[in-house]
């Protein structure tokens, strides 16, 4: 038996390469039309994104399986290629087919065109993640083209909606279907190669390890309405704008996360400063909403009685929200004020790094950059990978493309795009790290 396993072990190391130059063109036209699907959360209506990855995957000898979970036409796939040691727990593969909405305004080009431009392929959901989704797909094609049995299962997972909280996507599989996923593996979204965002000058690829907890509070100030005419020091507006700048002028007191650290030592000069390098290095605080006034359109003359806001709390893997939330209340400190928990954080930890995965991971990256320094690292913004690291499941995060400051600030902005050179590149790096021993 031993030696059966090595000879198929040799047989698929020495496959034929696939014929890259079809591939890739099948890839980039394959994304194209999957962002001309117009698969906005909300609602998440996936039945159409979900239905052209089935036809693709049928079309080349898969049998994907299709889960309608939701009223609104919320839709997974899940589809299996078979691998040489079925003893193994499998790899999942994870992507998501719902975007976000889009201000169409501010495009210069059609959000759902999927346009090829200036060496950039444009469109809504082309970086968070139908790239991605496309670059898996691709690679299971490529081995099943090239004869080539993986180590172990590898299973694909597309979600519906990723970005509200997973609740028909992620954990509805979890709750009803998970002998489909369970995995020892899962490479989701997150990190990526970069020659500006983490190290000025340095090609760094930083594979995501864990992500911030998410914690959105509810602030509401109660105070006396009246005529604007007359100003009153029980205006419910200042009040709600005292309590906030109390709120967000907390001190950050976490010390370094070791995963932070990890990636300062790896990297080996200081990292860049930007918004990004500030998130993942403490907790943060934004203001994401503000609501007040009396009215439809409100009326400028008169002082409301009660106003709101929500500020979206981002903390460290290892930080009690509790005791968070304690301090914003202890330091706002005001009977007019409320302060609301409006999401329950995950926090299952990090996924350890030390993996024979992470390995194959750092050496199929570093044949297509030789030069680069692979990492774990931290994102400040959640995945569906959460609820799957709560299930013990080890979880990293790889966007196998060599972004810019600009190209990683259009994900949930607008012009979205991805260099397409380095989609093509991400889907050989899948390919090799498919195909290799973890």
């Amino acid at each position: 038996m031993k030696t059966l396993f090595c000879l198929l072990s040799i047989a698929a190391a020495t496959a034929a390469e696939p014929d890259w130059t079809r591939l890739e063109d099948y890839a980039l036209d394959l994304l194209q039309g999957y962002i001309r699907i117009e698969s906005v959360n909300p609602p998440a209506d996936t039945r159409t994104a979900a239905a052209l990855f089935e036809s693709e995957l049928k079309k080349h000898g898969f049998d994907p399986k299709i889960y309608t979970s939701g009223p609104d036409g919320q839709t997974n796939l899940v589809v299996r290629l078979p691998g040489r040691d079925r003893s193994k727990k499998p790899l999942l593969l994870l992507n998501h087919f719902d975007v976000v909405p889009v201000d169409r305004k501010a495009w210069s080009v059609d959000p759902f065109g999927g346009l090829l431009k200036d060496g950039f392929i444009w469109g809504r959901g082309a970086l968070d993640m139908k790239g991605i989704g496309v670059q898996h797909l691709t690679a299971l094609v490529a081995l099943k083209q090239a004869g080539v049995q993986p180590p172990r299962d590898i299973v694909m997972l597309a979600t519906s909606d990723e970005e509200t909280n997973g609740v028909y996507g992620i954990q509805w599989m979890i709750d009803r279907h998970f002998q489909e996923i369970d995995a020892e593996y899962v490479l989701d979204e997150g990190g990526f190669g970069t020659r500006e965002i983490l190290a000025p000058g340095k090609l760094v690829f930083g594979i995501a390890v864990g992500e911030k907890q998410t914690t959105w509070l509810r602030i509401r100030a109660k105070g006396t309405a009246g005529h604007g005419s007359q100003p009153i020091p029980d205006n419910a507006n200042e009040i709600l704008l005292r309590a906030l700048q109390k709120a967000m002028s907390i001190p950050d007191k976490a010390a370094a996360h070791p995963v932070v650290e990890q990636m300062r030592r790896n990297i080996g000069v200081p990292m860049a400063t930007n918004k990004y390098t500030n998130a993942i290095q403490k907790n943060t605080i934004s203001l994401t909403t503000l609501r007040a006034g009396v009215g439809d359109p409100p009326k400028a003359n008169v002082i409301p009685s009660a106003s709101e806001a929500t500020i979206d709390c981002r903390l460290l893997p290892g930080v009690n929200h509790q005791e968070f939330i304690s301090e914003v209340k202890a330091r706002i400190n005001d009977p007019r004020v409320t302060v609301e928990l409006i999401s329950t954080p995950d926090d299952p930890g990090i996924s350890n790094p030390s993996t024979p995965l992470f390995t194959a991971l750092q050496s199929a990256i570093q044949k297509h950059h030789p030069n680069a320094v692979v990492t774990p690292m931290l994102v400040p913004h959640g995945t569906d990978s959460v609820k799957l690291r709560k299930k013990g499941l080890i979880a990293y995060g790889l966007t196998p493309m060599v972004l810019d400051l600009a190209t990683a600030g259009t994900m949930h902005s607008d012009e979205e795009r991805i260099p397409v050179a380095e989609f093509k590149k991400g889907i050989r790096i899948f390919y090799d790290l498919l195909k290799s021993d973890f």
